[in-house]
């Protein structure tokens, strides 16, 4: 075979296999991710662009494992966890994954309505009518079509690295500061502390590993396509990472330069870009935040729906009919009007909500590893498929330092 037909071979199995990991991954940039990374840009300049680099490994790492059992098992983490460890502890991690993700929808209802206000458009119309486009989007559709659209709203995360670039950076500090360490002064500075602990933080999150396990399954993916699911995994880690080092970039271009060090909102960040980078910047970074909030809002209550009903033995998937799969539909349904109408009332602390949303991810995001972690190096339940050692240092090594650094996170902010 020659090398071009070797090559176009690989490539139409890797885009036969490429959504799951992609989707999720870019999904992890939602508009708490965005709110991290402008504030870190905004308040640091480019002196936390190093944390790109350890956040890339971590993605890669612990969503690797995810796809690897998906494949080899062809059941969903939930499903895994109830077969090894018992209903009861399932039922229990059920119900905080529900209380935890509903805290996420609102978060991202409060991105939607932030970014549309920035073009003078009401919440009061822009969550009602995105809620329902979503709702469409799922219950009318089949799995390959939602998936579809769940990619082309991958792509447009392309906007915050176009915004990156108009905002006129400084590229070789920017450079330089991704790859080397601060100097040991800045760890006396609490905020900085703080600050990278969040970057590093909200990289990997609970309901992340149940759903690219779920997807993984329903797409059907098989052990013989187990290294092209690998790459769509590395290849959506790397690109979600490179979208994240263009956030901080733009905003330390842009507001740190200009002394505005403080954003309670993601929406805070691109209205004052718009005097300092222009209009198109504005447009761009308004436009993503809306994109990745409506993105977000699409896929955590389907993440639910997917993890619980596997948990708890109901049918599930966006290929069966309302009929076949009530509960799934049901509680998509709800979780997502829910978190719509929460943010609909007048005056409601959306900012001390998101917070909680991130003290909740932290909390629970420990549990999940350990599981993750005691699951793939089961033998008689991964065979040849476990980790080997070396990646048991590397995977356990990521697990400590991530759960370490969001339950810092959780102290913190609990502590103000």
């Amino acid at each position: 075979m020659s090398p071009w037909r070797t090559w176009r071979t690989r490539l139409i199995l890797i885009f036969a296999v490429l959504g799951p990991g992609f989707i999720t991954a870019n999904v992890d940039n939602d508009a708490g991710g965005i709110l991290t990374y402008s504030a870190a840009g905004a308040q640091f300049g480019y002196t936390l662009l190093w944390t790109m680099l350890p956040i890339t490994l971590a993605l890669i790492v612990v969503q690797e494992m995810c796809a690897r059992m998906g494949v080899v098992t062809g059941k969903g983490l939930s499903d895994l966890i109830r077969e090894e460890f018992g209903l009861r502890i399932t039922f229990l991690i059920m119900i905080l994954l529900i209380v935890v993700n509903f805290t996420n929808v609102v978060t991202e209802f409060s991105g939607i309505a932030g970014s549309m206000q920035l073009f003078h458009i009401s919440k009061y119309a822009s969550v009602p009518v995105c809620a329902f486009i979503v709702w469409i989007l799922v219950v009318k559709g089949d799995y390959k079509s939602v998936e579809k659209i769940f990619l082309i709203a991958s792509v447009f995360y392309i906007a915050y690295i176009i915004t990156g670039v108009l905002s006129g950076p400084d590229w070789h500090l920017a450079l330089v500061e991704t790859v080397k360490l601060p100097p040991r002064n800045v760890w006396s500075d609490k905020d900085y502390v703080y600050t990278t602990v969040a970057v590093i933080g909200t990289t990997i999150t609970p309901w992340m590993q149940f759903y690219l396990q779920s997807s993984i399954v329903e797409k059907g993916v098989s052990v013989r396509q187990y290294k092209a699911s690998r790459l769509d995994v590395i290849i959506g880690s790397i690109f979600t990472d490179i979208v994240a080092w263009f956030i901080v970039v733009a905003c330390a271009a842009t507001l740190y330069t200009h002394g505005i060090r403080h954003i309670a909102d993601p929406s805070d960040a691109a209205g004052a870009m718009k005097p300092l980078a222009g209009q198109y910047a504005f447009i761009l970074f308004a436009a993503g935040l809306f994109n990745a909030s409506l993105f977000a809002a699409s896929i955590l209550p389907l993440s639910t729906a997917y993890t619980v009903c596997e948990g708890l033995g109901f049918e599930s998937g966006l290929d069966k009919s309302f009929s076949e799969a009530k509960f799934f539909y049901w509680l998509y349904s709800v979780l997502l009007f829910a978190g719509a109408a929460i943010v609909l009332i007048p005056n409601f602390p959306l900012v001390k909500f998101s917070i909680l949303s991130q003290v909740l991810n932290g909390v629970l995001l420990p549990l999940v590893l350990v599981f993750m972690l005691n699951l793939i190096n089961k033998h008689d339940l991964m065979g040849k498929y476990t980790n080997k050692r070396w990646f048991n240092v590397i995977a356990w090594t990521t697990v400590i330092i991530v759960t370490s650094l969001s339950l810092i996170l959780v102290w913190n902010t609990l502590h103000g």
